[in-house]
């Protein structure tokens, strides 16, 4: 191999090469070739900023359908109350208000305390956004003990639009209610 052969040189005609007119088609190509890089660049970030911007929409839409705020107070009386083994036993109702975005289903509502025990009747109630349901429950209270000052912390199973089961709690009074009444002359008759 001579030295002559070991350098290439690039200005040099190439034997078999297109000549004058392949090269201009070649030279024509590359621009064309630049722009499509170019124009699947310009896509690729129309898509991208799209693609994004839909999935903030779906996490943001998730969050309102799964985002749960109850308000719960003692409502009404219900039935008569039965004193047996030391308990004053009535039965009543929750007005639960649906302060959230969403609707929710109630599906259990349960407290216990020392001295008062709430649980729900087994209904489920659908509660639309801002709407109020009233939910039956059975109310124990431990006669000879005062009630408690403080309020009771009421567990809601709630499931949300998106069919998630959560759990909520609210505090409700039970001292100055509808249900201490009651309560109290049950008790005092016994």
């Amino acid at each position: 191999m001579s030295a002559e052969d070991a350098v290439i040189d690039l200005d040099a005609p190439r034997t078999g090469s297109l000549g004058p007119a392949g090269a201009r088609a070649r030279r024509a190509a590359r621009p064309r070739f630049v722009l499509g890089l170019v124009a699947a660049f310009v896509a690729g970030l129309v898509l991208g900023g799209w693609g994004v911007d839909r999935s903030q929409e779906a996490r943001a839409r998730q969050e309102r359908e799964s985002a749960v705020s109850l308000v719960a107070m003692p409502a009404a009386m219900g039935g008569s109350g039965v004193n047996s083994g030391g308990r004053a036993r009535l039965e009543g109702s929750l007005a639960v208000v649906n302060a959230g975005p969403s609707p929710v289903t109630v599906r259990s509502v349960q407290a216990d305390s020392p001295t008062v025990v709430v649980r729900d009747l087994g209904r489920t109630r659908l509660i639309r956004p801002g709407g109020t349901g009233g939910i039956d429950v059975v109310v124990q209270f431990r006669c000879g003990e005062a009630p408690t000052v403080e309020p009771l912390s009421v567990r809601f199973s709630v499931e949300t639009a998106d069919g998630q089961v959560r759990e909520v709690r609210y505090p409700i009074v039970i001292v100055g209610s509808l249900w201490l009444d009651p309560i109290s002359t049950m008790c005092d008759l016994r």
